[in-house]
């Protein structure tokens, strides 16, 4: 079966497309020109996929692209994701995360009834601000926090919104933070990793935030059982193992699996990107209870032994 795999040069992108080859389906990656430098990501399997140039941005690029991969099956896990840098560039956010997702709905409902199922990748940052300190469930309204967040849940409701008035078989996904990069090492599980590895001084800029906290693995799980449960229809689902850990005890488990003992400077280093204070929701945590109760799906991999995993990683990766 054909899949069309927007971000597949990214993070969760480029774990899904191997995965999916690995699942035996025909994958086509749309990547924009710029992201020919990425390919590194997917460079042990490129030779298994079918890569499309094309711009979210742009409706007739998209279309195009379909037109070329006639998918049974589109996962849209392309965006902008970098929370911080929104508030300096949110225009590209809206562009991207939102007008893309409204253009790649478009030209998937001009080629129903091939089309099996849409997957958007959301996120649990559109949950944002909410009063309760416990893991939140899908009936919540979103409050978000950012202008990525607002772009997502934009994208986020437009395809809720058109699986309701068209024919658009769709499921949403909210994960929640998702570690195990190979390559990037500026979010905060890589970074505590590859800095104490380094033996480098170390920064939490807020050791009281409390993240739900899901390795790579069992987010691109996520995505196929999304994919090929009947009972995903139409629904959205939290994707997340519905414990909450606080950055400060993180940094705490990274130094122990390190063997780091430096200081941990409780503070934000002075070149590094800010959101505004007031701007940062204290809890994220999702309920992951409807995904597991309609299609099975549930975290298998315990922090400690992903974190055990990303350490053993970058510790072959830099030698140290």
């Amino acid at each position: 079966m054909s899949v069309l795999l927007t971000g597949i040069t990214g993070f969760i992108g480029s774990e899904l497309g191997r995965r999916l080859v690995e699942e035996g389906y025909a994958v086509h990656g749309l990547i924009r020109h710029s992201s020919a430098r990425m390919l590194d990501q997917i460079r042990d399997y490129m030779d298994k996929v079918h890569l499309i140039q094309g711009d979210l941005r742009e409706y007739q690029s998209v279309k195009s692209a379909l037109r070329e991969s006639e998918p049974e099956f589109i996962v849209h896990v392309g965006a902008m994701t970098p929370v911080r840098l929104s508030f300096d560039d949110p225009f590209s956010n809206i562009d991207v995360n939102f007008r893309g997702t409204a253009n790649l709905v478009h030209a998937a409902l001009s080629h129903e009834p091939s089309l099996k199922r849409f997957v958007l990748a959301s996120t649990m940052e559109v949950y944002g601000w909410q009063d309760l300190q416990e893991p939140f469930t899908e009936d919540l309204p979103l409050h978000p926090a950012s202008p990525y967040a607002v772009s997502k849940a934009a994208a986020d409701m437009y395809v809720r919104m058109m699986g309701r008035v068209s024919e658009l078989d769709y499921t949403v996904l909210r994960p929640c933070n998702t570690y195990g990069r190979k390559s990037e090492t500026g979010f905060i599980v890589e970074y505590l990793i590859t800095s104490m590895l380094k033996k480098e001084k170390v920064y939490v800029g807020a050791p009281g935030s409390i993240r739900d906290l899901m390795h790579v693995d069992d987010h691109v799980a996520a995505y196929l059982r999304a994919m090929e449960e009947d009972k995903a229809s139409q629904q959205t689902f939290n994707v997340g193992t519905g414990t909450g850990i606080s950055m400060r005890a993180l940094a705490g488990k990274v130094a122990e699996l390190t063997d780091y003992s430096d200081e941990i400077v409780e503070n934000y280093p002075s070149d590094y990107p800010r959101r505004p204070a007031f701007a940062d929701p204290r809890y994220l945590v999702v309920n992951p209870s409807r995904i597991g109760g309609k299609i099975g799906w549930k975290a298998t991999i315990a922090l400690q032994d992903g974190l055990n995993k990303a350490v053993q990683y970058w510790r072959k990766r830099i030698g140290k």
